[in-house]
């Protein structure tokens, strides 16, 4: 009897081979789409993490502050002030940081050197209380609290500068007072991608008058530090 020939035909093949392709396309995507996730999740790990820490220290900074005073400057001016985009405050300088004392802050989002994009950055100075000029940040130490922000709103919950203690306090974007503090301070943090930070809302510790040693109850103002 004569053997008869087996095999693949040409098209038999062909088709073999294109499924093989359509799958190897299918499972190289569905690779890909698990590589994004995963850089994804952990990009948004990162941005959770530090946004925690972020905020975790300006709450632990902000509630430590000093109303530190100007010695030399006529009525005493606190060492506090600030507009929707930045904040300016005493407190006291972590131990793990350096050597600790109390220095004066700026938070605000600036642009970091050799990089394009803006971040939260915190600067600090050691004041001179003695001067007869306000402190500026001037060759001021800089940290960089949070990297790709896009912007910060900062509002201030108080009292009119001057108005009496009955009044009610309202919320504003700039804060003036030289001798009062606001009851309560919010920041809220943009990204420049995702979503915005929760809102950060910190009540400062120490009244003003624990800078002085007479306090004018009556003209709510300091008269000798």
């Amino acid at each position: 009897m004569r053997r008869i020939a087996t095999g693949f035909t040409l098209i038999e093949l062909l088709i073999a081979l294109s499924l093989l392709a359509l799958i190897s396309s299918v499972l190289f995507g569905s690779l890909r789409l698990a590589g994004r996730s995963v850089d994804a999740g952990e990009e948004k790990a990162q941005a959770t993490s530090g946004m925690r820490l972020a905020g975790d220290f300006l709450r632990t900074q902000l509630t430590a502050q000093h109303p530190q005073r100007m010695r030399k400057i006529a009525e005493f001016p606190l060492l506090f002030g600030g507009t929707r985009d930045d904040l300016r405050f005493t407190a006291p300088l972590p131990g793990r940081v350096g050597l600790g004392g109390m220095w004066y802050y700026r938070l605000k989002v600036a642009p970091v050197p050799g990089k394009r994009e803006t971040a939260l950055v915190l600067e600090r100075a050691i004041p001179d209380v003695n001067a007869l000029a306000m402190p500026t940040f001037a060759g001021a130490e800089t940290s960089v609290l949070a990297d790709d922000i896009k912007s910060i709103e900062i509002s201030y919950y108080g009292r009119d500068k001057g108005a009496a203690l009955d009044m009610a306090p309202t919320w504003r974007g700039l804060w003036d007072d030289t001798q009062r503090l606001p009851v309560l301070i919010q920041i809220e943090v943009t990204p420049r991608q995702g979503q915005p930070w929760p809102p950060l809302v910190i009540a400062p510790r120490a009244a003003p008058e624990a800078g002085c040693r007479a306090w004018d109850t009556i003209r709510i103002q300091c008269v000798g530090v």
